[in-house]
């Protein structure tokens, strides 16, 4: 399953354990790079997914009146 099609809870399931394995003490550092990596790709991925549903999500004035977030 390709990162894109993924759902942001899926994608914060996948840090976690991302995390989990960074944390073993019998990691090698090539390994430890490549799951950073990883890791920091999937962040910046969850974090245009938040991004553009907060873009989407619209606020209630004072009037009534409702507008982009």
């Amino acid at each position: 399953m390709q990162e894109k099609e993924m759902k942001l809870e899926e994608a914060f399931d996948r840090l976690e354990e991302t995390v989990a394995a960074l944390e073993q003490e019998d990691i090698s550092l090539e390994e430890s790079f490549q799951i950073y990596k990883n890791g920091m790709e999937l962040l910046r991925k969850c974090s245009q997914a938040i991004d553009q549903v907060e873009k989407k999500v619209l606020v209630l004035n004072d009037n009534g009146e409702t507008h982009e977030f």
